[in-house]
């Protein structure tokens, strides 16, 4: 998480979102952490005027990639959540 501290864009939330799903495990509340991140990430990487599109598609990326037995659950953690997580699941 410290050497994220140091770079900006894309690199920055790409290296917070490995660091946050490498560190926070222990902690229920910060699950989403690392899907948030790799959404910014990938919104700050996109084309200028992009990001926004790009950040959705992740977002249903992500969703996608859900196992059946927590899909539920990780969908409604992300419409309880969104708006302490960047608003980045309104996908």
């Amino acid at each position: 998480m410290a050497a994220a501290r140091d770079l900006r864009g894309a690199a920055r939330y790409a290296a917070y979102a490995a660091g946050q799903a490498a560190v926070v495990a222990h902690v229920a509340a910060h699950e989403l952490g690392a899907a948030a991140y790799a959404i910014k990430a990938v919104r700050a990487a996109a084309r200028e005027g992009e990001g926004e599109s790009a950040g959705r598609l992740e977002c249903r990326w992500q969703r996608d990639q859900l196992p059946d037995g927590i899909r539920e659950l990780v969908l409604d953690d992300q419409r309880l959540r969104n708006d302490i997580c960047w608003s980045v699941f309104d996908c």
